[in-house]
């Protein structure tokens, strides 16, 4: 076939209108001999232009024409162009399955299974399948068998004569004909094992559920007894070794390669347990250590192979177990730990070409359908189904998915496994990732309808399959939530009210009435808010569940949305920034603490959309929001509750972004950082109170004095507020000082003074509905016996003749917080020789230091208190930790800058860079020092009050565990967790603090 140079022939223009991407490769295949009969028929390109990838299915026919004898050549040839049935089959196959190529060209006979065309060709079952392998006799014949099988199941798939539920119906039929031959051929093998024991093999996941891939684990469960007569220990011996050959038929590779592998890891105990065991067996374990994953599994349940009766009476005997699976006492956490996504495992590289994990992807709808038929099958028999589709279409029947939800999801199911079938039938490989070559996809697309632009069309369809699947696979657990309290059309298919308690019960909710009351409240009416509502109520619903409250969570937005539910910009807020609403279930649902700042000023919700609203604000824009509003206030009582109102307002920015920060949200992870999270917390509410002491110091002033007092005044922060390392229930430790004006006598502006800090302290404890600000001078000279407030001389004076060594150990902690500025740093000049005295502590310092610390363990421990598990004054807790870097910074600060801080974690980092410490010991102690802080933040916000101690409620317990990372069901490993932490902080307090090191 020669053209002139420079013009391309017209085979060369037609190959490329028939879809030939390779149109003189092509040009060269038709030029071969082999197929010269038919090189010049139209149909015969016709025929190829139709299939997925007509180069592919060229380059196959030219291999099964070659591998022929002579005599079957011409005949393949001539059944080719004169039978349309056989074209479309076989060229459709070798146009979509190189792997079917292959095999055609090693037996080039097998293409007559594509010529007949009866009408039980059509809908092949077990019986069937069985006949078509009934020759096999040993592993080879038995694969080539079930390719030959699998070569006619292909060929009316990819020609349209069978649907998707119908191909993988085939699929697990031609499995379960593999599995009995296999078990036959095994039999055969070692009949003196055949005759000792009963073997029932029980199709467990998609081939129990008759919804089986081209290429997938094919997962079974054993069941043995032994035969009359026969010693039990000696028939589950023979059992297992049945058991086991047969699964090598089916895994192995031979010279015909393999069918596919065999998976009985599904069995109780997995991998460490036996393979095979009695029913009795079974039933044990099932009735007292199987999980409700286990029982998720045991849905599809099926007995395919060996003995017919015991396999029934397997499935008879589980099935109660599996339906009251919603009954037992884990049951909701187990659902809610299953509920998140596991997506850990795969590379981030592959996540977004994950069909069947990633997100939107096949294991979202079989999880939701798999949850749903567990939650209501318990009470409605025609939801037990192991087919996703059918469950799917019953769950729709019954009023527990919404029609039009089941309508979309059975769609995106359908085209996800399509394109899956599609994938894995190329190759005959175990995949579903999605290729990213691009004649793969051209191929995918084409076979799946899609000719115009294969590769854009294929993407398109599936972006939105999988956004579909994403939006309303969680959706669909709660919709039906809303119709069940819903005015409905007449016809229309609802829960009942105890249906829909029993899903709010196994979703976690403990007040389920109260929960449908309120999602009647929030749902019903015809207002703009309610129908705002009813589309956000499915997702927040979701978004509640997974937290350890979502009965405190839908309430908290009930009383939200019932203070603002009247204003536009709220509404506008949840409808239009997806983040609003999710940050908004997450804090109301996290705990007491943000729900009940918030309950007190609803408007301060903005904060959650505004992409900046989480950041703290610096201590300078805080002060200057605070002085401006003293300055516009009439008293100082109304003053101060403006500044109280901007310190709640900023207490729920903190403990917002605290919150959103350790759960994370769909679009942004947890922070892995802890210690950036108990530094932005300590941060952020220490600028805060001093800000707060700032507005109250000059409203104190200015209702007495005007704007100037008779005295100089400073305010020096102490303990955790002068470390920046305040919890949220802490108080604010503070000294006093202050220096007399010039002309000012010492009586004068003593007594002007001790009026301030009087007037401060009555301001910000007043009873109002802002959280108080309670702040502590017990740190000062002489403790409580003393004078409130001491003049910069008066401190002098004390600290040089009287100063203890513990006053020296909490001045390390002194700086200054509000007041004049001036002031604030000469008393951190006058006290610096104190906490970092020259040449370092003596021995005796030391010794008392120590002294100390052993009395303060033995006496401060509240009666009761497990000391393993004291956040403060526990076993290698917060005071273990701080005493030892305290004794660190007052032997060496002196000499090594990096020490004089007044933050435990900076001086630690100092310690080490200096070498005082080894690198293991310093993160040891940071470790446990911050997790220590991160569990008082954690009972703070979860019970709205101060504590050391983990919460002895369970729910409480949970959420603490929640916040700190851990999933639900997890809290023993928190408390083993934290025991560990410190118990190691504490060997190495032993070692640097009580020990001769440091």
């Amino acid at each position: 076939m020669t053209t002139s140079p420079g013009r391309r022939s017209s085979t060369f223009t037609r190959l490329l209108r028939h879809g030939f991407t390779d149109p003189s490769a092509a040009e060269q295949l038709l030029d071969l001999d082999a197929l010269a009969s038919v090189r010049s028929d139209p149909v015969l390109l016709e025929a190829l232009g139709a299939t997925a990838d007509p180069d592919l299915a060229l380059r196959g026919l030219v291999r099964v024409v070659e591998a022929g004898e002579e005599s079957e050549r011409q005949v393949l040839l001539d059944t080719l162009v004169t039978a349309k049935p056989l074209r479309d089959r076989l060229l459709g196959v070798l146009g979509a399955s190189e792997a079917l190529g292959d095999h055609l060209a090693r037996h080039p006979r097998d293409w007559r299974a594509l010529v007949t065309y009866e009408s039980a060709d059509l809908h092949p079952g077990v019986a069937e399948f069985e006949q078509g392998l009934a020759d096999a006799v040993d592993p080879d014949s038995l694969r080539v068998a079930y390719r030959r099988c699998l070569l006619t199941l292909a060929a009316r798939d990819v020609c349209g004569t069978t649907g998707l539920a119908q191909t993988a119906a085939e699929l697990a039929d031609l499995a379960t004909a593999t599995l009995r031959a296999a078990l036959a051929i095994a039999r055969t093998a070692a009949p003196e094992d055949a005759a000792q024991c009963r073997l029932a093999v029980v199709a467990m996941g998609k081939c129990g559920g008759r919804e089986l891939n081209y290429v997938s684990d094919v997962d079974v469960i054993f069941v043995g007894e032994a035969h009359d007569g026969v010693d039990e220990t000696k028939a589950m011996q023979a059992a297992t070794r049945l058991a086991a050959h047969m699964m090598r038929i089916c895994s192995e590779t031979t010279v015909e390669g393999t069918i596919w592998e065999v998976d009985a890891n599904l069995r109780p105990e997995g991998r460490n347990g036996p393979l095979v065991r009695t029913l009795s067996s079974h039933l044990a374990y099932y009735q007292r250590w199987a999980k409700t994953w286990e029982f998720q599994a045991l849905l599809k349940a099926r007995a395919v192979a060996g003995d017919p009766e015991l396999g029934a009476e397997y499935v008879e005997a589980v099935s109660p177990l599996v339906w009251g699976a919603a009954d037992r006492e884990n049951f909701v956490p187990d659902v809610q730990k299953m509920r998140r996504r596991v997506v850990d495992n795969i590379p981030a590289d592959r996540i977004e070409r994950e069909l069947k994990l990633g997100p939107g992807g096949l294991r979202d709808v079989e999880f939701a359908v798999q949850l749903l038929q567990l939650v209501h099958g318990r009470s409605d028999a025609s939801l037990h189904s192991g087919s996703t589709l059918e469950a799917l279409r019953a769950l729709a029947d019954g009023g527990y998915v919404g029609r039009a939800d089941a309508a979309q999801l059975d769609e995106a199911y359908r085209f996800l496994r399509a394109m899956e079938h599609r994938i894995q039938l190329h190759r005959l490989r175990r995949t579903h990732l999605v290729p990213e070559d691009e004649a793969d996809l051209r191929r995918i697309g084409r076979s799946l309808g899609m000719r115009t632009d294969p590769v854009a069309e294929l993407n398109k369809a599936w972006k939105r399959h999988a956004s579909v699947v994403r939006r309303l696979h969680e959706k669909i657990f709660y919709r039906p939530l809303l119709d069940a309290v819903a005015q409905l059309a007449p016809g229309e298919s609802r829960l009942s009210p105890k249906a829909a308690a029993i899903r709010l019960e196994a979703l976690g909710y403990a007040d389920p009435a109260a929960a449908l009351r309120h999602l009647e409240a929030l749902s019903s009416g015809v207002t703009r808010k309610a129908a705002i509502q009813r589309t956000l109520l499915p997702v927040l619903l979701g978004w509640f569940a997974d937290s350890a409250d979502p009965d405190a969570g839908l309430l908290g937005f009930r009383k939200v949305s019932d203070a603002l539910g009247k204003t536009p910009w709220y509404l506008r807020l949840l409808r239009d920034e997806g983040a609003a609403a999710e940050n908004l279930a997450r804090v109301l649902s996290a705990g007491r603490l943000a729900p009940d700042l918030l309950m007190r000023a609803p408007e301060a919700v903005a904060i959650l959309g505004d992409p900046e609203g989480l950041r703290p604000r610096t201590r300078e824009h805080l002060e200057q929001e605070v002085l401006a509003a003293v300055g516009r206030a009439g008293d100082a009582e109304s003053a101060v509750a403006v500044v109280r109102g901007v310190r709640r307002r900023e207490l729920f920015r903190t403990t917002a972004a605290d919150l959103i920060g350790s759960y994370g949200t769909e679009d942004s992870p947890a922070e892995q950082d802890h210690g950036a999270l108990v530094d932005r917390v300590g941060s952020a509410v220490t600028d805060l109170n001093a800000a707060t002491i700032a507005g109250a110091l000059r409203a104190a002033v200015r209702e007495r004095w005007g704007d100037t007092l008779p005295t100089r005044f400073a305010v020096i922060g102490m303990g955790r507020f002068g470390g920046h390392e305040l919890s949220y229930g802490s108080d604010a430790d503070v000294l006093f000082v202050h220096r007399p004006r010039e002309g000012v006598s010492d009586e004068e502006a003593g007594r002007a003074a001790n009026a301030v800090v009087g007037e401060m302290r009555r301001l910000l404890q007043l009873p109002t509905a802002d959280p108080p600000l309670l702040i502590d001078a017990d740190l000062r000279p002489e403790g409580r016996t003393g004078p409130m407030v001491r003049t910069l001389k008066s401190y002098e004076a004390y600290y040089r003749r009287w100063s203890l060594v513990w006053e020296s150990q909490a001045l390390l902690r002194a700086e200054h917080m509000a007041g004049e500025e001036e002031l604030g740093r000469a008393f951190v000049e006058l006290v610096d020789p104190l906490r970092y005295p020259m040449e370092g502590l003596g021995e005796d310092a030391v010794r008392e230091i120590r002294r100390l610390k052993a009395r303060m363990e033995s006496e401060r421990m509240p009666r009761g208190a497990d000391p393993t598990l004291h956040a403060k004054l526990g076993r290698g807790g917060l005071s273990d930790v701080e005493w030892t870097v305290q004794l660190m910074q007052m032997r060496h600060g002196w000499a090594e800058p990096g020490l004089r801080t007044t933050r435990t974690r900076e001086a630690l980092a100092a310690a080490c860079a200096a070498g005082l410490i080894p690198a293991e010991d310093a993160q040891t102690l940071d470790e446990a020092w911050v997790l220590a802080a991160r569990v008082r933040n954690a009972v703070m916000l979860v019970r709205g009050r101060p504590g050391d101690t983990f919460p002895s409620d369970a729910r409480e317990l949970a959420a603490v565990g929640r916040y700190l990372g851990y999933e639900p069901g997890h809290v023993g490993d928190m408390l083993d967790d934290y025991r560990r932490i410190t118990r190691r902080a504490r060997a190495v307090v032993e070692e640097r603090f009580y020990g001769a090191a440091g």
